[in-house]
């Protein structure tokens, strides 16, 4: 029987990202993926800018920068006025988009690079679940076959077998909506980001590599709970002619396609040694380009938690905390494509009024904006510190903070596989806490941001969120205060690496 420490189910994005996640903190790792090769019809076109600085983290982010088309902001239920991303707290202040299909290469090649394996064809069955391990069921070309394994995680979709088999309850509402799509030929393409909206029905263009278009929508009869046959291009036609008045020379589809609004999100994300992430954990309608990027999110949370669990110096309870973290922001992403989803099927003259109010409201308030700016791309989420009179910083994802007197920023020094100590005190007061599972940085901030003011040291985990911050300016406290901080994250250790110690990537 094979064994390996970590057996993942999917190899899309979600399961590609976790598994380099898994490789980093030298965990073994094999992803099954019942698919022979990537599906060249992407369901998602955006990686948005948390996905681009999780990705830059890791130093992974080079390829999508160079190939995806930066798009300075996204769509709020197709309202005309979009929310501007440009203001955003981040080094990556839009999305890109690429191609679903295009970011499986990359993140196939990134896996790979790292020594994960990746058996295509393959189909996970089934498992048990033992004590101190899960012997996985796979059927391959050449018959059945078990693995056994530390852990299973299932990044296997919304009809998730992993899910099933361990018996987790995915909740929530059937469909009433059914979108339609199709990647097409345009010989008269519209404006960039163009969209309308009309009591006949949504519709939004969006480009696509090789001079073709992603033409999506919806229309009064997209509200129903009965699935009629497959989309035509005629079909496509007159639904985008009813709405714009052009069928913009559609024609040579590639892929035609519906989707519904079933809106489901798993009881529990972890249950024993199985584990679920992305479209396994939660489904949605596929508004504001979303779900990948939740999904990437989820698995960047979960691949250190689960690495520093299988190497030894996580706390107890450790890897319950990524239920209790992404779970809260499944909710939200439910919640959110509801709403949407509200505002994209309202097709009555007091649903376009809603709309428009809406839309002066984005336009008019910054604040608004922003905060719908910040919930779209994942920048705002916290995770809630159990202490009250934590630090404010405490649970917020850390930006890219730069150093004076070297190119080093916060993204380049985070390890994959270790908590960052940042010593920011003036006499390396810190700088002799290095243990397995955590490395220190010493120096000073080069225009800390406003939040920052006063913090002479601080705790980042591995996927870039503040687990606690100091601002006692006596050191012997601030000492005592750290190593308290460092116990609850870590479990005691022999002490290994040092303040100039590389990352395990080598970055």
């Amino acid at each position: 029987m094979e064994q390996q420490q970590v057996v993942i189910a999917g190899g899309g994005p979600v399961g590609l990202w976790l598994a380099a996640e898994l490789r980093l903190g030298g965990i073994s790792v094999t992803v099954v993926e019942e698919r022979a090769g990537i599906d060249g019809r992407s369901k998602a076109l955006t990686v948005h800018p948390r996905t681009i600085e999780v990705l830059a983290s890791r130093g992974a982010h080079r390829p999508f920068l160079d190939e995806g088309l930066p798009i300075p902001g996204g769509h709020f239920a197709m309202l005309d006025d979009r929310l501007d991303f440009q203001a955003l707290d981040t080094p990556f202040p839009y999305t890109l988009a690429l191609p679903q299909a295009r970011t499986e290469e990359l993140l196939q090649e990134r896996a790979l690079a790292l020594g994960a394996r990746i058996v295509r064809g393959h189909r996970l069955t089934g498992f048990t679940e033992h004590p101190d391990a899960v012997t996985v069921q796979v059927t391959g070309p050449e018959g059945p076959y078990e693995i056994r394994a530390s852990y299973v995680v299932g990044c296997d979709g919304t009809r998730s077998t992993v899910r099933t088999a361990a018996g987790i309850d995915f909740p929530g509402t059937p469909s009433t909506v059914l979108g339609w799509l199709g990647d097409v030929t345009l010989d008269r393409p519209p404006r960039p980001g163009f969209s309308a909206f009309t009591l006949r029905g949504g519709v939004m263009v969006a480009p696509l590599p090789g001079d073709r278009f992603r033409v999506v929508g919806v229309s009064p009869d997209s509200l129903t709970t009965q699935r009629p046959g497959d989309l035509t291009l005629d079909e496509l036609r007159q639904k985008t002619l009813a709405v714009t008045g052009d069928d913009f020379g559609m024609r040579d589809p590639s892929w035609l396609s519906r989707f519904g609004n079933a809106t489901r999100l798993a009881a529990t994300y972890r249950r024993g040694r199985v584990l679920l992430a992305g479209d396994a954990a939660h489904q949605h309608f596929p508004a504001g380009g979303v779900g990948m990027n939740v999904g990437i999110q989820d698995a960047h949370n979960l691949g250190w938690k689960l690495a520093a669990t299988l190497n030894g110096w996580a706390p107890d309870g450790l890897l319950d905390t990524y239920h209790r973290e992404r779970h809260p922001v499944g909710a939200q992403l439910t919640e959110h494509s509801r709403a949407q989803t509200a505002l994209m099927t309202t097709f009555t003259p007091e649903g376009l009024d809603l709309r428009a109010v809406l839309n002066q409201l984005i336009a008019t308030l910054p604040e608004l904006n922003r905060a719908l700016a910040e919930r779209l791309t994942a920048l705002a989420v916290t995770f809630p510190h159990p202490d009250p009179t934590a630090h404010p910083l405490t649970g917020t994802r850390a930006t890219d903070l730069a150093f004076t007197g070297t190119d080093d920023t916060l993204f380049t020094l985070l390890p994959p596989d270790a908590h960052l100590l940042l010593d920011l005190t003036a006499d390396r007061t810190l700088d002799d806490r290095a243990l397995r599972g955590l490395t220190v940085r010493t120096g000073t901030l080069e225009e800390p941001p406003d939040a920052w003011t006063g913090v002479r040291a601080a705790l980042i985990r591995p996927d870039g969120h503040i687990a606690w911050a100091g601002t006692d300016r006596d050191d012997t406290t601030l000492r005592a205060a750290a190593d308290r901080a460092i116990a609850t994250v870590h479990r005691a250790t022999p002490r290994q690496r040092t303040t100039d110690s590389p990352a395990p990537d080598g970055r």
